[in-house]
């Protein structure tokens, strides 16, 4: 095992049949940045966002309690900031590498965020990404007002998705895969036919089978 992984391979018909399913975080794992911290950058909260985000991140704050905070920051932002800052996110090295062998391996790709599909959607459509879920922004007369549309993408939501689309895709859940960096992935590590903590806070990587210690997705593979 090298120094770029740990824990826990793949087993059993993850082993013998390949994934079925990959489901991965966006923020902080697709992709390098924390989306809600750009959107704020525009809005002149992001040093207050980015601490309710740590915070959140450790298991401190309950996720959907902070996402609220945070997007009430924003409100009063033409919707235009939104493109914008899709134009400024940064794929995760090895993020279209590892897409493209999961695509080539016959392995299905979803992404599930707590960030916004505003951004999340147009990056996981350049990526070919078969599923995508993430939250909705609250747009009235051209600006956000600060709130957000319909059920808020949380820990359980994640775990929820993971298994709709096992099950869409005819996936048995020993062949998903799950990625993500934040407290609120565990509930879709822990679900998964392996859980792999990326590049993750301590509280994510005390609890998930598998780790990776790099900021290079291709080192998913290394564990399946």
């Amino acid at each position: 095992m090298s120094e770029r992984v740990s824990g826990a391979r793949a087993s059993g018909p993850l082993a013998a049949r390949g994934p079925g399913l990959l489901v991965m975080d966006v923020d902080s794992t697709l992709i390098e940045q924390e989306v809600i911290e750009l959107i704020a950058e525009h809005a002149g909260s992001r040093e207050q966002v980015a601490a309710i985000t740590g915070r959140a991140m450790r298991g401190e704050l309950d996720f959907e309690a902070s996402l609220r905070q945070r997007v009430a920051t924003l409100a009063g932002l033409p919707v235009e900031v939104l493109a914008q800052v899709a134009a400024e996110v940064r794929l995760t090295p090895g993020a279209a590498e590892l897409v493209e062998e999961l695509h080539d391996r016959g392995c299905r790709v979803g992404v599930v965020s707590g960030g916004f599909e505003e951004v999340a959607a147009p990056v996981a459509a350049d990526l070919g990404i078969d599923h995508v879920a993430a939250n909705r922004l609250e747009v009235v007369d051209g600006r956000l007002t600060g709130g957000l549309e319909g059920p808020v993408v949380d820990r359980r939501a994640k775990t929820r998705w993971l298994r709709q689309w096992a099950q869409a895709d005819g996936v048995e859940m020993e062949r998903t895969v799950a990625v993500g960096d934040g407290a609120n992935d565990l509930g879709m590590i822990a679900a998964a036919g392996l859980g792999i903590a990326f590049d993750a806070k301590p509280v994510v990587v005390s609890q998930a089978p598998a780790a990776v210690h790099v900021r290079d997705l291709r080192a998913v593979l290394e564990l399946l």
